[in-house]
């Protein structure tokens, strides 16, 4: 059976649920959840994928994939933490931070690495007592 995380007086073993939590989440939304349509489609220097019924993509469809993707992102984060406020700042930092891979400022595993402390920032907030 898997436990809930009480985020709020998070000791050290709670926090490290914590972190594996929103890890796993993270490597679903990014991962199995993701799929081509979005993995492509979310790069504006990708050709727009074809829709579904047929219709020709618009041309900003990147910023429509871009943001769906960002918004399974901070889905696991809001649900696992509670905090509504780190699911926004989910959506803004994924966002941005793929974005910069699609922008090739940065390459994979920079994205991943830049995810990953991202998600030990909301742990450290939550354990810090400054959200929860």
């Amino acid at each position: 059976m898997i436990e809930s995380v009480p985020v709020s007086d998070l000791d050290f073993i709670g926090a490290l649920v914590l972190m594996f939590a929103l890890l796993i989440g993270h490597a679903l939304a990014d991962f199995p959840l993701q799929g081509e349509f979005l993995s492509r489609g979310k790069n504006r220097h990708m050709p727009p994928p074809p829709l579904a019924d047929g219709d020709s993509s618009p041309k900003r469809l990147w910023i429509y994939l871009m943001s769906a993707h960002s918004l399974t992102h901070a889905g696991f984060v809001w649900i696992i933490t509670g905090s509504a406020l780190l699911g926004f700042a989910e959506f803004v930092i994924h966002f941005l931070i793929d974005t910069l891979k699609c922008e090739r400022f940065t390459g994979f595993e920079a994205d991943q690495w830049l995810h990953i402390a991202t998600k030990a920032a909301y742990v450290a907030v939550i354990w810090a007592g400054w959200i929860g």
